[in-house]
């Protein structure tokens, strides 16, 4: 659904979705927090082997030398194929009429779908096993995250999304507080730094899945290529909200794939931090990040549902991350990169605060809450993909700058912001 002013009554724009035939029951404490914990359990999973582990796996095979580029084709083949698992996996998710329901049947498909691909990673002898055991892990974690995403539209009411949303964002901070702690507690072993968030987020997101209501679509579609094709593919003229949002998120999640797939070289190159520190830095530098997200996400989420608004917060959240970014490139030092991570924080905190009301506010239709969110999800995906191969390329023309990138990275941010300002269906 999509919100302007009119009063103190929201309109509906052309942007927006149909409303629904009945009106939402508020969601309980109790649906919230088994939602929380089920959505932090997955962005866990995506998380830990990013905060280190996979480009530690990959040093260790490799060498410091030729990690980057491993990296670099490890991470970016696997978001591809993310970019394009998560709106099929929508698609399924909103038409799958299975007694065990829409939403249940691909969060375990997908959680044990990822945990075997995770596997895979953490026994593999070579770069190639390592690519391969990656992308079934993308792939079955995004079959996760479509379903789970869209629990938001599907059980929560207009008037506690915001609040919802500012909650799921804490997600991510404490999932990299979890993520980096795990990496930090078994780093002397690969498999357990790799399995232990596996079997942790498995539990909550099966209590959930066993606990949720869910439903199944009031009538199945046929299947058929083109209509395939179609779901992947929002008209941004007749929608230019939506379009605005996918093209928002995708700067601010570039700028910050930027940081995340290469903080461990940054720490080694730009700080001259020794390896086995490395791990103790990222864990450091996340307490911080994660600190300042926690109090902005929570709070920027119930301030955006009071006051009715979205953008003002996505645009300064923005602008907040592209000045992290700014300042972590002239970091000399481990003090400075703290409070760089610290700026950025702030940024995200907000952004994850009300990013995914908005987004959720701005969908076509309610009915295919999973496949736009997956569409929308591309624009998560396609980052991470492009992130990896472009990062490389600036490193050698600056000669190795990490300075350099990180300076790419807020301007990335920036254009965020302004990417939100044309937005009319929400204010």
């Amino acid at each position: 659904m999509s919100e302007s002013p009119d009063s103190s009554r929201p309109r509906t724009t052309e942007t927006a979705a149909a409303p629904l035939e009945l009106p939402l029951p508020a969601a309980s404490r109790r649906f919230v927090l088994l939602y929380t914990l089920a959505f932090l359990s997955t962005t866990l999973l995506f998380l830990a082997p990013l905060l280190g582990t996979l480009a530690l796996k990959i040093n260790a095979l490799v060498g410091l030398q030729l990690a980057p580029s491993s990296l670099a084709l490890v991470a970016g083949v696997g978001a591809f194929l993310a970019m394009f698992a998560n709106p099929f996996f929508g698609m399924l998710s909103d038409r799958t009429s299975l007694r065990l329901g829409r939403r249940r049947t691909w969060m375990l498909i997908g959680l044990v779908g990822g945990s075997s691909g995770v596997l895979v990673v953490a026994l593999a002898p070579t770069i190639p096993a390592v690519l391969l055991g990656w992308c079934i892990a993308q792939v079955g974690f995004n079959a996760l995250l479509a379903a789970m995403a869209a629990v938001l539209p599907d059980q929560v009411p207009p008037s506690q999304r915001g609040m919802v949303a500012g909650i799921l964002g804490v997600c991510v901070p404490v999932a990299s507080v979890a993520a980096a702690g795990l990496v930090n507690l078994f780093g002397g072993n690969q498999f357990a730094m790799f399995m232990a968030p596996c079997g942790i987020a498995g539990v909550f997101i099966i209590l959930f899945a066993l606990t949720i209501k869910d439903s199944r679509p009031a009538a199945s579609e046929r299947w058929s290529i083109s209509g395939v094709a179609r779901g992947f593919y929002v008209n941004p003229r007749t929608h230019p909200d939506f379009g605005w949002v996918f093209v928002s998120r995708f700067l601010l999640v570039l700028a910050y794939s930027f940081l995340t797939t290469f903080l461990a070289y940054y720490l080694i190159a730009q700080l001259r931090s020794a390896e086995r520190d490395v791990p103790g830095q990222i864990l450091l530098g996340t307490l911080v990040q994660s600190a300042v997200v926690v109090v902005a996400s929570v709070s920027g989420g119930k301030l955006s549902d009071r006051t009715r608004r979205r953008k003002v917060f996505v645009v300064t959240a923005s602008v907040l991350y592209g000045i992290g970014m700014f300042a972590l490139a002239l970091a000399g030092d481990v003090t400075a990169y703290l409070i760089a991570m610290g700026i950025a924080g702030l940024g995200f905190g907000l952004y994850l605060a009300v990013d995914l009301a908005l987004v959720v506010d701005v969908l076509p239709k309610n009915d295919r809450a999973a496949t736009h969110l997956g569409i929308l999800n591309m624009a998560s995906a396609l980052p991470t993909s492009i992130a990896p191969a472009i990062a490389p390329a600036i490193l050698l023309l600056t000669g190795g700058s990490y300075a350099a990138l990180y300076t790419t990275a807020g301007a990335c941010a920036l254009l965020g912001a302004i990417a939100v300002l044309p937005i009319r269906g929400a204010r």
